[in-house]
């Protein structure tokens, strides 16, 4: 089972880098969109 994550990890590694840049920006547009209130 480790060696299956290894050589999942090593065929999509640019993938994984684009999707955690997404997640972050969706975190970034939810902390965004919770505070807005609180600035008006």
């Amino acid at each position: 089972m480790i060696q299956e994550l290894k050589s999942v990890v090593a065929r999509s590694q640019s993938t994984l880098f684009e999707d955690m840049i997404g997640a972050v920006a969706l975190l970034v547009i939810l902390v965004g969109g919770l505070s807005l209130p609180a600035l008006v």
